[in-house]
């Protein structure tokens, strides 16, 4: 016979309090004695005492459970996102539930995270500003924070500068002499992508250049690869900016196939700076997003604003760093042109040493 589930009024008589001050503990009141709350809970987990959120949430209560619309999770920014959100998440005493964002897409996936009943909403799904606007009137008043979202979008945000990142990586291979660079990026759908290609080709643009070729993933390294594998045969760029760290190994494995070597003839950037991106052969530079900090951050400021609402300030982007490995070197032209100027230097000095009395 099934044993019958611990009730909150178990929870009070073990702990010698009454049932209301066990529901103040569950719901983290100040109104309760540090010396009570320590013994709620010391019962609650002699007993294996686990809170019904089901029935806190049919009467109304706040649940302390957050809603995450998220894309697809063997994506590493995404999983590593996720992952970091959940664990702050419980750090602060709250609930975590996931719902991905695929064919349904992201109003599906808000719709599904209602039905639950969640305190607030956590939507790391790439949204135009129309879109974000309307998952927003969908929550209704329910607090959101979008990490994928268009700059023009009128709503609470916490993100990375997509146009200091991707200005580093660009500038990064034109300092090394690059002129035929090709872009490589993600989807034509997804914000980051459109944001990363605009501000590469204006930064191209700005030294009087144009992409080499441009080039379409869907972030997955086999996009990356089948991307570049499709160049075999034809005149190759010297630099190549890759939207997201997958996609550059499939795009440096496509280029060993085809016997190129990187960063002898190809150098190669990605973006994320993913935790395998420092293994890659050879180490990959890249453009660092701690996804860690965004996820930690996005909690912290939607706990917040359920605990003291309206007091969180507007979060700024967050800012990235170029890191710089082994996928990127001077293109050979830009060797073969220092090595004669070189030569000439020396030979000017030492006819310099032979003329001094």
């Amino acid at each position: 016979m099934r044993s019958r589930s611990v009730t909150l009024e178990d929870v009070a008589s073990a702990a010698g309090v009454s049932y209301q001050t066990v529901s103040r503990v569950l719901n983290h009141s100040d109104q309760v004695a540090e010396q009570t709350r320590k013994r709620v809970e010391a019962a609650m987990q002699a007993l294996n005492y686990v809170p019904n959120r089901v029935a806190q949430q049919l009467a109304g209560k706040n649940t302390r459970t957050l809603g995450l619309a998220t894309s697809d999770l063997a994506l590493l920014a995404p999983a590593q996102i996720a992952s970091a959100i959940q664990q702050r998440t419980s750090q602060l005493g709250y609930h975590l539930v996931i719902a991905m964002a695929d064919e349904g897409g992201a109003q599906q996936a808000v719709s599904d995270l209602l039905s639950q009943r969640v305190d607030a909403l956590l939507i790391n799904v790439p949204l135009d500003a129309l879109a974000a606007q309307q998952i927003e009137r969908m929550a209704a008043s329910l607090p959101c924070l979008f990490l994928d979202v268009a700059d023009d979008a009128n709503v609470a945000s916490c993100s990375f500068s997509a146009h200091t990142g991707a200005r580093q990586g660009a500038e990064h291979l034109l300092q090394l002499g690059h002129q035929r660079i090709a872009l490589l990026n993600g989807p034509a759908d997804s914000v980051a992508a459109r944001a990363r290609t605009a501000v590469w080709r204006q930064v191209l643009e700005e030294h009087h250049l144009t992409p080499f070729r441009q080039l379409e993933g869907d972030w997955s390294a086999q996009s990356g690869y089948l991307a570049v594998i499709q160049l075999t045969g034809q005149a190759l760029p010297t630099g190549l900016l890759v939207a997201n760290d997958q996609m550059a190994l499939g795009a440096m494995q496509a280029l060993h196939q085809m016997g190129v070597a990187v960063p002898a003839e190809v150098s190669v950037v990605g973006y994320d700076d993913t935790a395998d991106s420092a293994w890659y052969q050879p180490p990959l530079t890249t453009v660092r997003q701690d996804m860690r900090h965004l996820g930690e951050r996005s909690v912290q400021w939607l706990t917040g604003q359920l605990e003291q609402p309206c007091r969180q300030a507007p979060l700024p982007p967050f800012a990235t760093d170029l890191v710089v490995r082994a996928s990127t070197a001077a293109p050979r032209a830009a060797k073969r042109l220092a090595h004669p100027i070189a030569t000439e230097l020396r030979r000017l000095a030492q006819q310099l040493d032979n003329d001094v009395p």
